[in-house]
């Protein structure tokens, strides 16, 4: 009996093995799947997929709850992959993960690698939340309560477009529909540009300073809730803390989270079942939503 265990459980961390070198190789796609399988629906259904623009990544996918009788606060998110790459169709296990707790969820694409270089990024992502805005109302969800949110590249439109107020603005959004952002594993201070993305997507166009959200701190911000890993080697962990020092000495509200042994992406698989559970950071992004969305109790300050 006790060889048949052995070799039972030697296969059973084989396939956790497989399981996680397809999850970090094949990324949000395998990450989806596993989630669907291993968590079910959760009641989550995706009410519409359309587009925002000409392009194939200028697309949105309205998630809702079971129970849309009252109006929902609405929770966007941006994906990661450096600018260069991702799909919102293969980020549903965002919309299970979090549409339960109530709200709308939309996950939105934009323009990648060449054609999505600084500024377009931005533009697509502003030009996003603009959709939003006017048909999110069809599915339940509040137009004028909006949390956005993101993992890496994602992580920094979201903050960038919320921190710079240029952007909004050129796309109608007004800066007092956005309650409050969440990012994860963001990159926040990076110029001088360093790495071959952001050379690609910034240096190329001659972007500088005023391309990084540290840089325009100011007291009157949305609320935000920063989540990074502490290993995280490819966004190293000081672009967080940087972002929440300059964000707290203008005055503004802001909240940080830094996991231990986490990288860059377990923030991000933490997110989908059945890691759901482990690191409690859909909990705490639902907690935050929930607060920064609603009207009757006044925000308080939290200080990283």
């Amino acid at each position: 009996m006790l060889p048949v265990l052995g070799i039972f459980a030697a296969v059973l961390l084989l396939a956790a093995a497989a399981l996680w070198v397809a999850i970090l190789v094949n990324g949000p796609a395998v990450l989806d799947a596993v989630d669907r399988s291993s968590g079910g629906a959760r009641k989550v259904e995706l009410v519409e997929s359309a587009p925002y623009g000409t392009q194939p990544t200028q697309k949105l996918g309205y998630y809702a709850p079971a129970d849309t009788r009252n109006r929902l606060p609405v929770l966007i998110f941006f994906h990661g992959g450096s600018w260069q790459s991702g799909d919102p169709d293969n980020y549903g296990f965002i919309a299970r993960a979090l549409a339960p707790e109530g709200f709308i969820v939309v996950v939105a694409g934009y323009r990648l690698g060449e054609e999505g270089r600084y500024p377009a990024m931005l533009q697509d992502t502003a030009a996003a939340i603009a959709q939003v805005r006017s048909d999110v109302g069809r599915f339940g969800g509040d137009p004028d309560r909006i949390v956005l949110s993101g993992h890496s590249a994602g992580a920094y439109n979201v903050v960038q477009v919320a921190v710079d107020q240029r952007w909004l603005h050129e796309a109608g959004v007004p800066q007092s529909s956005i309650k409050g952002v969440a990012g994860l594993s963001g990159p926040y201070d990076f110029y001088p540009f360093a790495s071959e993305a952001t050379k690609l997507m910034f240096g190329t166009v001659g972007a500088g300073p005023e391309s990084q959200p540290i840089n325009h701190a100011r007291s009157n911000l949305a609320p935000m809730l920063l989540i990074h890993g502490e290993d995280d080697t490819l966004v190293k962990p000081r672009n967080t803390h940087a972002l929440a020092a300059a964000i707290s000495e203008a005055g503004a509200r802001v909240e940080t989270q830094f996991y231990p042994e986490m990288d860059h992406n377990k923030p991000l698989i933490s997110l989908a079942s059945p890691w759901r559970d482990s690191a409690g950071i859909a909990v705490r992004i639902a907690k935050f939503a929930h607060r920064v969305t609603d009207v009757s109790v006044p925000v308080q300050a939290e200080r990283p």
